[in-house]
């Protein structure tokens, strides 16, 4: 018996932990859909945290928590406190809709307390606009009251937070993996030739750079390559400034003599 309690308890304490854990499981939606849970899911990161707004002319705070109690207060998901005075009920997140955008998301809190004499004494509601906000961790704010009309009325708040910003994967081209994958390989092989040259060869200087001497003559050898494809390097005769004169060097002529044609 006394083994059997001392496994027992530590399992009930375990399954309490869960039941109480604030967790997006809470939220009761008034309208089911997969878009409305998809939504829902992007505000778990937000469960554990209250957010809290004080409105100094008033001399009273707003507590808005993500399907989470407030101020001990079952189901209650965001609450009007006063100084001195009695705390009012705005939204219960048992009762939740949910709308979800790009990088936005409106949580709706329906059935808080009723008005004494506001909006034909309807329940209170709640509408929370959470935006993307990568600079901001948590800024909650009090936009208005709507109450001055005979139905559907609300309070507006908004909650700037990255939680419900998009993910934007990043999409490498295949130009860009191909200069990384090269730009590795060459680091491997600078760092592996250094440490290799310096550690075994023992090489000093200069020569710790791998296959020094063939990168040392990398220049020369690109010129020559370069020489031999776009330069003449055979022996080329001038061509002749005029065509049926040959090219062979003209043998001199025998100085004509006319001693023969003086008279005697």
């Amino acid at each position: 018996m006394w083994l059997s309690m001392r496994i027992i308890t530590p399992l009930f304490l375990l399954l309490g932990g869960v039941q109480g854990k604030d967790n997006i499981e809470n939220c009761k939606l008034l309208s089911e859909s997969e878009s409305a849970k998809k939504a829902l899911r992007l505000l778990e990161p937000l469960t554990q945290e209250n957010f809290t707004v004080d409105v100094k002319e008033e001399k009273y705070s707003y507590t808005f928590r993500v399907c989470g109690d407030v101020d001990g207060q079952t189901n209650a998901g965001l609450v009007q406190l006063k100084d001195g005075g009695k705390n009012v009920r705005i939204g219960n997140y048992n009762q939740t809709r949910v709308i979800g955008g790009s990088d936005w998301i409106l949580l709706i809190y329906e059935g808080g307390e009723k008005y004494d004499s506001h909006c034909s004494g309807e329940a209170r509601k709640a509408m929370v606009m959470i935006s993307c906000s990568k600079d901001e961790k948590g800024k909650f704010s009090v936009v208005l009251e709507d109450r001055e009309k005979q139905l559907d009325c609300y309070y507006l708040f908004e909650l700037d937070t990255s939680a419900v910003c998009p993910v934007i994967p990043s999409k490498l081209s295949a130009g860009s993996i191909f200069l990384i994958v090269v730009f590795c390989c060459l680091s491997v092989y600078i760092l592996g030739g250094f440490l290799y040259q310096r550690l075994v060869v023992g090489a000093k200087g200069v020569e710790q750079f791998p296959n020094y001497a063939f990168w040392s003559e990398i220049g020369t050898l690109s010129a020559d390559g370069c020489d031999f494809v776009c330069r003449s390097r055979g022996n080329r005769e001038e061509p002749p400034t005029y065509r049926g004169v040959g090219t062979e060097p003209l043998e001199e002529e025998q100085e004509e003599r006319d001693d023969h044609l003086l008279p005697m």
